[in-house]
C-alpha cells in the first residue's frame, strides 16, 4: 500500500491506505448491494419459498418457506426451514402493513418498493445488478493491472501458518486490533475474507442470478446443468446473498470497534491515522 506521510503534531501521522479507485468502487458497492437486497426481498415475496431441483413447487419439496396459516381463531406467520417450523408472526409470513396484519414473506419495511409489486422490484433489481457487475469489472481490472490484489490482498506464506492464523483469531476475539505499522495493511483474516467474497461469493451470486434468466439460459444453457436447475440456482442465489449480508454485518461491527472515525476517513479520503513512532 502507498504510505504518503501527512503527519500532524499530535503524535499521530496519516498514511495513504486506500486508492481513489478502491474507495469509489466500495461506496458504489454499498449503494448497489443495499438496493439489490431490498429489491431481491420484494422479488422473493412473490413466491416466498425456495427449492432444490429443476421444477420447484410442483415436484420438489421446499427448503425454506414463509406463509400465513390459520391457527384457531387467529392467523399466524410461520417459517419452515427444512423439517423445522418457527412461529414468526409479525415479521416473516405475516406482518403489519398500515396497522393491518398482511400475508407476505418479508415485511414491507425490508422491501423496495415497500408495497407488493413484483414488476417494479424486478426493474430496480436488474438495473442495480448490471451497475454492480460493471463496477465489479472495473474494480477487477484495476486490481489486476495495479497489482492491488497481489500487493494488498494476497497473504504472504508466513501469514498462512496455523500458529499465525490462530494468533489473529484470538486477537480478534479479544478485540485487539493492529496498531502502528501493522495497521497500514490488511491483516491475514481480512485478506482471506475479502478474497473469498471477491472471488467466490460475488461471482456465485452473479452466476446464479444469470441462471434464473430464461434469456441468458438460451445463450449459456450449461448454467442450468451447473447449478442443478433454475430453482436450485434461486436457492443458491438467496443463500449467497445472505452470506454477503452476514459478511457486511461483521465488517461494519469491526469498523466500529476498531475506530469508526479513522476507518470512515480512510475510505472517504484515503488517509488512515497511525501512532507516530510505530510507523517503521
Amino acid at each position: 500500500m502507498a504510505t504518503i506521510d501527512a503527519g500532524t503534531k499530535t503524535g499521530r501521522m496519516l498514511v495513504y491506505r486506500h486508492s481513489l479507485a478502491v474507495r469509489l468502487s466500495h461506496w458504489l458497492n454499498v449503494l448497489c448491494l443495499t438496493v439489490l437486497l431490498f429489491s431481491g426481498l420484494q422479488i422473493f415475496n412473490a413466491h416466498p419459498a425456495l427449492y432444490w431441483g429443476q421444477y420447484g413447487a410442483d415436484n420438489d419439496p421446499s427448503f425454506i418457506a414463509m406463509e400465513a396459516v390459520e391457527d384457531g381463531n387467529r392467523v399466524k406467520g410461520v417459517t419452515h426451514v427444512g423439517s423445522l417450523t418457527f412461529d414468526t408472526t409479525g415479521f416473516l409470513g405475516l406482518s403489519n402493513v398500515d396497522g393491518e396484519a398482511t400475508a407476505r414473506g418479508f415485511p414491507s419495511w425490508l422491501t423496495v418498493p415497500s408495497y407488493q409489486d413484483l414488476s417494479t422490484g424486478r426493474r430496480w433489481h436488474f438495473f442495480f445488478a448490471w451497475l454492480f457487475v460493471f463496477n465489479g469489472l472495473v474494480y477487477f481490472f484495476y486490481g489486476l493491472f495495479s497489482r492491488h490484489f497481489r500487493r494488498d490482498l494476497a497473504p504472504a506464506g508466513n501469514e498462512l501458518r496455523l500458529a499465525h492464523l490462530g494468533h489473529e483469531v484470538v486477537n480478534h476475539i479479544r478485540l485487539r486490533f493492529p496498531k502502528g505499522a501493522e495497521a497500514r495493511h490488511y491483516n491475514t483474516l481480512q485478506k482471506l475474507t475479502y478474497l473469498v467474497v471477491i472471488f467466490l461469493l460475488l461471482p456465485l451470486m452473479i452466476a446464479t442470478g444469470l441462471t434464473m434468466s430464461p434469456g441468458f439460459d438460451a445463450v449459456a444453457p450449461w448454467l442450468l446443468d451447473l447449478f442443478g436447475g433454475r430453482q436450485s440456482a434461486r436457492t443458491l442465489h438467496f443463500l449467497t446473498a445472505f452470506s454477503l449480508v452476514a459478511f457486511v454485518v461483521v465488517h461494519v461491527a469491526m469498523v466500529i470497534l476498531s475506530g469508526l472515525f479513522n476507518n470512515l476517513r480512510s475510505m472517504i479520503t484515503g488517509y488512515y491515522a497511525i501512532e507516530r513512532g510505530d510507523e517503521q
